[in-house]
C-alpha cells in the first residue's frame, strides 16, 4: 500500500444532518472532531508507506479509528464494526452513511507500520503538538509522573512447564522451516511429551525424585536437539530460527551438563536472581517482579502529565520498561523524551523512587528541571540505632580534601573511586592511632576495624542530597508536594477504563505502544470535557466524613 496524500474533505451534509440530530449535545468523539477538524493529516504518517504501489485507506482515519478504539476500549473486530455502524464515527470521519467501512486487519496492519518505522509515539507528539497550539499546555509548567504495573499476555510458568514449553515451541518453529530434518532427529518419545501443551497433561508430581528424574529427561532432549543443530549438515534454515537463542538461554538457567551422565536440574538457589529470568518462550520479555507486597510477570509503566493549576491536565509521555527495572532507571529517559517534544517542566514531582543523588544534579544541568521528590535516608547502622555518628556529623573541608570528625580528629586518606554502577564516590579513612584510643568509638563504628571509613557522593551531588534532605521538612515544601499525589488518579482512570494494566498484545513493544495509545484516549476525554467548560472534579468525600470534627 502507498500514500498519496490528500486534504481531508467537509463531513457529508447528509452525515451531518443526522449526527446532529440523533446527538443534539454531541458525543467525545464528534465534539472531537469539531474542536479539531484535522488532528491527524496524511503527510503526518509519510513515513510509513511507500511512494509506489497501490493507494491505501486514508492514514489519518486509521489513526482516529485507532484513537477511538482505544478512547472505548474496543478489540480490532470491535473498532471496525463501529465504523460500520456508528453514526458519530461516521461524522468524525468523513464517511457518508452507506460506507461500508474495512475488514479489522487493517488496524493490526497500522499498528505494524508504526512500530516498524519506530513511530510508536507519533499519534500522541501530533496530538500534543495541537493541544500546544491551542495553549493547552504552560511552557515550563509542572508535571508529575508515577508507575503502575502491567501483566503480561500470556501465562506464568512454572520451572517444569517452562523448560517443557521452552522444548515445544523451538519444535514447532522447526516443523514449520526444516520439517523433513528434524523428522530424522526427533525421538519417538518426543512426540509424547511436546505434541501437546504441558498445562494439557499431567506433569510428575509427588516426590522431588520423579519431578527432578523428568526434568533432567527433558534437558537431555534440549541438548540432544542443541547438539543436532551445531552439526554441519543441519540445514542454514533450522540455525536461524528465533527460539533457539531462548532454549540456549533456558537450558544454560536450568540445567548443568554432565561428560558422562544425564544433565543436572539446577535448585533455586543456583538460578539466576528470579527478575532476570525468563517467564514463558512465548514472551520472552515478560519479567517477574515485586513491589512491597505485589508480585507479577509483566511490565512496568510510567506515566508523566501536566499538572498546573487552572489547566487541564495532560498526558505528556508514557514509558514502559521491564518489571524489574527500578523506577529511578526510567527518570533520564522521560526528561529526554519531553526534551524533543520541547515539553519540558520547570517543576517535576515524583516519588522517592524517581530521585538519587545523580539525577537531582542531571535534571537540573542538563534540561533546567528541577526533580521535586522526597530523598531516601542513609541506611547505616546509627540511624537504624537512633544514636551514634552519622555522615552529617561529619565536617567536610571539599578544597583541602579532609573530613573532620565530631572529636576533632582529621581524616589521613582521601580517594575517589569509580564504582561497579559507573558511579563515582569518595572514600574518607581515619588513623588508627586516633580512632584507636577514641572514647567516643562505640558511637562512631561498629566494625572490628580499628578505623572510621566514610563514603560519600562528590561536592555537587553530596550538596544537591542534602538540600533535598532539608527540604523535606519545609511545610511549604510539603503543601506544595501535595499535588504529586494526583497522578494516583490517572493510572486509577488509565487502568479502570482503558486497560492499561493489561497488556492486549505479546512483547515489549507492543505493550509500550498500546500504553501509549490508551494515553492518547485519556488525553481526548480530557480535552473534550476542559473544552466543553467543565473543569476538573475534586476528591469525593462521603456525607459521614464531612461531619468529622476539622474535616478528614
Amino acid at each position: 500500500m502507498s500514500l498519496h496524500p490528500t486534504p481531508i474533505d467537509p463531513i457529508p451534509v447528509e452525515t451531518e444532518r443526522v449526527a446532529r440530530a440523533a446527538f443534539p449535545h454531541g458525543t467525545v468523539i464528534t465534539r472531537l472532531r469539531d474542536g479539531f477538524a484535522e488532528l491527524y493529516r496524511d503527510e503526518d504518517f509519510q513515513a510509513l508507506y511507500p511512494r509506489r504501489g497501490q493507494p491505501g485507506l486514508a492514514p489519518w482515519r486509521l489513526a482516529l479509528v485507532t484513537v477511538f478504539q482505544f478512547l472505548e476500549h474496543l478489540s480490532d473486530r470491535q473498532a471496525a464494526d463501529a465504523v460500520r455502524s456508528r453514526i458519530d464515527w461516521k461524522y468524525a470521519l468523513g464517511l457518508e452513511l452507506s460506507d461500508p467501512g474495512f475488514h479489522f486487519s487493517v488496524l493490526t496492519e497500522f499498528r505494524a507500520r508504526l512500530l516498524n518505522t519506530h513511530s510508536e509515539y507519533l499519534l500522541l507528539d501530533k496530538m500534543l503538538g495541537h493541544f500546544r497550539t491551542r495553549g493547552l499546555i504552560k511552557a515550563r509548567g509542572r508535571q508529575r509522573t508515577d508507575s503502575t504495573h502491567v501483566l503480561g499476555a500470556v501465562r506464568d510458568l512454572h520451572l517444569l512447564e517452562l523448560v517443557t514449553e521452552t522444548m515445544r515451541a523451538v519444535l514447532n518453529e522447526l516443523a514449520a522451516v526444516a520439517p523433513e530434518w528434524l523428522c530424522g532427529v526427533a525421538q519417538p518419545a518426543w512426540f509424547e511429551r511436546y505434541a501437546r501443551r504441558a498445562e494439557d497433561w499431567r506433569l510428575p508430581g509427588g516426590s522431588k525424585e520423579k519431578r527432578e528424574a523428568y526434568a533432567q529427561q527433558v534437558g537431555t532432549d534440549g541438548f540432544a536437539l542443541l547438539d543436532a543443530l551445531d552439526a554441519e549438515s543441519t540445514p542454514a534454515a533450522a540455525r536461524q530460527v528465533s527460539t533457539l537463542a531462548l532454549l540456549r538461554q533456558v537450558w544454560q538457567n536450568h540445567f548443568e551438563r554432565s561428560v558422562d551422565g544425564p544433565p543436572r536440574w539446577r535448585d533455586s538457589a543456583q538460578l539466576p536472581p528470579v527478575g532476570e529470568r525468563i517467564q514463558s518462550p512465548y514472551d520472552p520479555q515478560m519479567h517477574y517482579s515485586t513491589k512491597r507486597s505485589l508480585e507479577w510477570s509483566g511490565y512496568k509503566v510510567h506515566v508523566t502529565e501536566t499538572c498546573d493549576p487552572a489547566a487541564v491536565h495532560l498526558i505528556t509521555h508514557v514509558e514502559t520498561r521491564p518489571a524489574m527495572e527500578p523506577d529511578m532507571s526510567a527518570t533520564a529517559a522521560i526528561h529526554a523524551r519531553l526534551a524533543a517534544r520541547e515539553l519540558l517542566p520547570r517543576e517535576h514531582f515524583v516519588d522517592s523512587g524517581y530521585v538519587d543523588a545523580d539525577l537531582l544534579m542531571s535534571s537540573q544541568r542538563d534540561h533546567g528541571v528541577s526533580l521535586q521528590g522526597p530523598v531516601r535516608g542513609l541506611s547505616t547502622w546509627a540511624s537504624r540505632a537512633g544514636y551514634g555518628y552519622d555522615l552529617a556529623n561529619f565536617s567536610i573541608d571539599w578544597e583541602r580534601e579532609q573530613v573532620t570528625c565530631p572529636q576533632g580528629k582529621v581524616s589521613v586518606g582521601w580517594t575517589t573511586k569509580q564504582e561497579a554502577t559507573g558511579q563515582t564516590r569518595i572514600h574518607v579513612r581515619f588513623g588508627r592511632g586516633d580512632c584507636g584510643s577514641c572514647p567516643a568509638r562505640p558511637f562512631c563504628t561498629s566494625s572490628r576495624e580499628a578505623r572510621r571509613s566514610l563514603y560519600f557522593h562528590p561536592r555537587d551531588q553530596y550538596e544537591a542530597l542534602n538540600a533535598a534532605r532539608a527540604r523535606m521538612h519545609d511545610p511549604e515544601w510539603k503543601k506544595r508536594y501535595r499535588v504529586r499525589a494526583g497522578v494516583e488518579g490517572t493510572l486509577s482512570q488509565g487502568v479502570r477504563a482503558f486497560g492499561m494494566r493489561r497488556s492486549r498484545y505479546i512483547g515489549l513493544a507492543k505493550t509500550a505502544l498500546q500504553q501509549t495509545l490508551a494515553a492518547v484516549g485519556i488525553n481526548v476525554a480530557r480535552v473534550v470535557q476542559w473544552l466543553d467548560g467543565c473543569g476538573q472534579a475534586i476528591t469525593r468525600t462521603s456525607r459521614f466524613a464531612r461531619l468529622a470534627p476539622g474535616g478528614l
